[in-house]
């Protein structure tokens, strides 16, 4: 059986994307693990692992706003929750 995303995991995505506060290409990321996770069917923990790293990479950015930084760092936290289960 597919595990499903948490809703918790989207309603974040959703914010970071819908946020004109957080930079376009943070967006576009955000959208993309969104559509990647979705998706992932029997391997949601491989694209939440996935995520994560993508995540980290983009949450070192310095232009990026401290609320949404919080939140990719929150969002991080509950992706860890996938990918070990």
């Amino acid at each position: 059986m597919a595990k499903k995303v948490p809703e918790s995991v989207l309603d974040t995505l959703d914010r970071i994307i819908s946020d004109e506060t957080v930079p376009r290409n943070v967006r576009r990321v955000a959208s993309e693990i969104k559509e990647k996770l979705l998706n992932a069917g029997e391997n949601l923990a491989v694209e939440a692992a996935t995520a994560i790293s993508t995540l980290e990479e983009i949450s070192s950015d310095p232009n990026l706003p401290m609320h949404v930084r919080t939140m990719i760092w929150n969002l991080t936290s509950q992706l860890e929750r996938i990918a070990v289960e």
